[in-house]
C-alpha cells in the first residue's frame, strides 16, 4: 500500500471528534518528570474547574421535508462475517432517513449509548473534556423517530462512512437529502467501527482497528461493498426488512461514501449494475477501477491534497465530475470537523459549518441530476456562490 492510501485510510482513526488530542488540552497528560507538589496542584486546580459542556448540534436539513428516521438491523445467512466469524452471519446495523411530515414523530438520539460509549473508549476521552456518552448520544440530527412519511416513491440513496468510523458521521448529509426527497440507508460496517449497535442490544468494537498493517484495504472495500448490495437486496426484496420500504424507488439507487466509503461506493457499482450513480468523498480508491468498470454516473469530490486520483479518473466512463474544496480537511465532508469545534478544539481552515454545505449541495445536486433527472446549474462550472469549490474537470 503507498504512503497517501495508508495515510487516506489510517487517519480516520480519529475521525470522531480528534478527541486524542483533548488529553494535552485537558491538563491530564502530565510529563513523567513533574514534582509530586506540582502534580498535586494540577489535580487541584482541575478539582475546582467546572467541567466543559458539550452540546452538539448539526445543521438543520434545508430541503422542503422533515426528516424521519428508523434503525433497523439486519442478517445476512448467507454470508460469515468477514472479521469475526465465530459471531454468525454477518450482521449490519443501518439507519434509515426519509422524507416526513414537518411537525410529525420525536428528536432522534445521534447514536446509542452503547455505541458513544464506544466512541470515547477508541479514543481515550478524559471527562475533563465534558464529552460523555450521554452528551455525544444527544447531538441535535433533526431527524424525527416515527416522524409520518411523505407520499410517493423516492430515490434511495446509500450512505458508507470513513474507515472506524461508525454511521452517524454521515447524519448531516442523511438528513439533508431526506428533506430534499430521498431515502438514505447509512450503512454500520460491523466491526469495523468503534461500535454499531446489534439487534440483541450488544455494541461490539473494532476487530480490525488495531493493527493496519495486517489488512488488506481492498479487502474491506470489497467487503462493504457486499454488505451494501445485502441492504440493497433487504430494501427492495418483496419481503422487505422495513416497514416503509413502499417509500423506495427500486429503480432509481444511488451510492455515496466518504474515504474508505468512497472507495467502497465505486466497488459498489462495479459489483452492483443496480447503483445507478455514486459519489467519493475525499477517498483513495481500493482497487483502482480499470476502464470498463464504471460506465456510469461518478462525482468524485474531495480536498485539494488529494494527488491519487488521475488514474480513476481516467477509468471513469460516463457522466463524471471531479471537485476540489480549497482548505477542506479530510473530514469536512462527514460531521466530524464540526463536531470537534462544538467539543472545543480549534477551527480548521475551512468552517466546518461551511464543509457541510457545501457537501450536502453538490452530493444532492449530483444525484438530482443523475437519479431524479433534474439539471443542476451547479455542477455545470464554478459558482460565486461557492468559491471554494475547484472544478478539476
Amino acid at each position: 500500500m503507498n504512503t497517501t492510501s495508508n495515510r487516506k485510510r489510517r487517519i480516520s482513526a480519529v475521525a470522531i471528534l480528534g478527541l486524542a488530542a483533548s488529553v494535552a488540552a485537558s491538563g491530564t497528560g502530565l510529563a513523567a518528570t513533574t514534582s509530586p507538589s506540582a502534580v498535586h496542584a494540577t489535580a487541584a486546580t482541575a478539582a475546582a474547574a467546572p467541567p466543559r459542556a458539550f452540546r452538539g448540534a448539526l445543521p438543520a436539513p434545508t430541503g422542503p421535508y422533515a426528516a424521519g428516521e428508523d434503525v433497523i438491523h439486519l442478517t445476512d445467512a448467507s454470508r460469515p462475517d468477514p472479521w469475526v466469524p465465530s459471531s454468525g452471519p454477518r450482521q449490519l446495523t443501518v439507519t434509515m432517513v426519509y422524507p416526513a411530515v414537518p411537525g410529525t414523530g420525536t428528536p432522534a438520539p445521534y447514536m446509542t449509548l452503547g455505541e458513544a460509549a464506544g466512541v470515547l473508549q477508541r479514543q481515550h476521552m478524559p471527562a475533563s473534556s465534558g464529552v460523555t456518552p450521554e452528551s455525544l448520544s444527544s447531538v441535535t440530527t433533526h431527524a424525527f423517530d416515527g416522524a409520518r412519511p411523505q407520499r410517493g416513491k423516492h430515490p434511495l440513496v446509500v450512505l458508507s462512512p470513513a474507515s472506524e468510523n461508525p454511521r452517524m458521521m454521515l447524519t448531516s448529509l442523511a438528513t439533508d437529502l431526506a428533506s430534499h426527497g430521498y431515502v438514505v440507508a447509512l450503512v454500520g460496517h460491523t466491526y469495523e467501527d468503534s461500535g454499531e449497535t446489534l439487534a440483541n442490544g450488544q455494541t461490539p468494537p473494532c476487530a480490525i482497528c488495531d493493527h493496519p498493517e495486517t489488512l488488506d484495504v481492498d479487502a474491506e472495500a470489497v467487503s462493504r461493498a457486499r454488505d451494501v448490495s445485502f441492504v440493497i437486496d433487504q430494501l427492495t426484496h418483496g419481503n422487505s426488512a422495513w416497514r416503509l420500504a413502499h417509500l423506495i424507488d427500486k429503480h432509481e439507487i444511488g451510492m455515496a461514501g466518504h474515504s474508505l466509503g468512497g472507495a467502497a461506493a465505486a466497488d459498489t457499482m462495479i459489483a452492483d449494475p443496480r447503483v445507478r450513480a455514486g459519489v467519493n468523498m475525499d477517498g483513495t480508491f481500493h482497487p483502482v477501477p480499470m476502464p470498463g468498470q464504471i460506465n456510469r454516473p461518478f462525482l468524485m469530490l474531495g480536498t485539494a491534497a488529494n494527488t491519487d486520483w488521475d488514474q480513476p479518473w481516467a477509468a471513469l466512463g460516463g457522466y463524471k465530475k471531479w471537485l476540489t474544496v480549497a482548505d477542506a480537511d479530510h473530514f469536512s465532508f462527514s460531521d466530524g470537523d464540526l463536531l470537534r469545534v462544538q467539543a472545543g478544539f480549534p477551527t480548521p481552515p475551512l468552517d466546518p459549518e461551511r464543509g457541510i454545505v457545501i457537501t450536502r449541495e453538490y452530493v444532492t445536486a449530483f444525484f438530482d441530476q443523475t437519479l431524479k433527472g433534474i439539471h443542476s446549474p451547479l455542477l455545470d462550472g464554478p459558482s460565486p456562490n461557492n468559491p471554494e469549490v475547484l472544478f478539476q474537470h
